[in-house]
């Protein structure tokens, strides 16, 4: 099972907090570091001092991380025209020197596209749809080649699909909960399938979906890496509990029935069975980005007791 970071910059967090983040995330033996990807605070707090940009974010630890992954849950669809995002996934692979995953969604937060003044169509499926299309096929488009797309929201014409990433290929992050579509771009587009904060039962549906769709289109079910997201808050008793709770406004039972928390032991368990339900991956939301010593004890009492 691997174990990685998962931070969310947009709640209150300066680029030299997440560079720490992430220096700890490496030191400490985690298998990434990814972040989201908005532009406005969620719920209550300030979000202060504002926003950071993800891919710029990552392009900067690009260069000051050696081997954990990097990436995004998820890069929003509305914010950036595939052309140009393939651009910058593709120079920040680089800058990584292969490191790079691209999660990519539809933009769903509608608040923070009025905010920044982002259109926010109707069709935002359909659009991610042709997104993943195309900035998969500018990758895969051979050295000296062109790349053409004409679909409905993008038209693209002798492109040039340069720059390559340093990978053969990105690995491709889709996720969510919806029951048909997201399966199907899934089966379609995917490395990884991710299901964000969802119980065991409801992710062990999900990914039996997923499996489904890459069935029927002719894929093998085991190629893709299921996953999931979650809140993560866990003490050595429950004191420890309670104030790291505190500290991101939740209360400890809450926490333990919709995420990954209390005691090491406990999580370890919890992790047992997203396991059991087909899950390879866990992503830990972690809220309070300022309490390193969280990191230290999920590293040395949470990964060190799994497989």
């Amino acid at each position: 099972m691997d174990l990685r970071i998962f931070t969310e910059p947009q709640q209150g967090a300066t680029y030299d907090t997440l560079l720490t983040v992430a220096k700890a995330t490496e030191e400490l033996g985690f298998d990434a570091f990814f972040r989201s990807d908005h532009y406005l605070k969620m719920g209550s707090g300030d979000g202060l001092p504002g926003p950071t940009d993800a891919w710029i974010t990552l392009a900067g630890l690009a260069r000051e991380t050696k081997r954990i992954r990097l990436g995004t849950l998820m890069t929003a669809g509305t914010f950036r025209l595939p052309g140009v995002l393939a651009i910058q996934v593709a120079q920040v692979d680089q800058m990584s020197g292969g490191r790079v995953e691209l999660g990519l969604g539809s933009g769903w937060f509608e608040e923070e596209h009025k905010a920044y003044g982002i259109p926010f169509p109707k069709e935002k499926m359909a659009r991610l749809e042709e997104q993943l299309e195309i900035v998969i096929g500018l990758w895969a488009t051979g050295t000296g080649q062109t790349y053409d797309f004409h679909g409905t929201y993008y038209d693209l014409t002798r492109s040039p699909a340069l720059p390559k990433p340093a990978q053969p290929k990105v690995p491709v992050l889709i996720g969510g909960h919806g029951a048909v579509r997201t399966p199907r771009l899934a089966a379609r587009y995917a490395d990884e399938f991710n299901m964000p904060f969802a119980s065991v039962e409801d992710s062990e549906r999900q990914f039996g979906r997923v499996r489904a769709a890459a069935q029927e289109a002719g894929r093998d079910p085991g190629a893709l890496v299921y996953s999931n997201a979650l809140v993560a808050c866990v003490g050595k008793d429950e004191q420890e509990i309670a104030r790291r709770a505190a500290a991101i406004g939740r209360e400890p039972d809450e926490l333990r029935a919709n995420g990954l928390a209390g005691t090491p032991a406990e999580v370890v368990d919890k992790i047992g069975r997203y396991a059991e339900a087909g899950a390879r991956r866990i992503y830990l939301q972690i809220l309070d980005l300022s309490d390193l010593d969280h990191l230290e004890l999920i590293s040395s009492q949470v990964q060190s007791q799994l497989g």
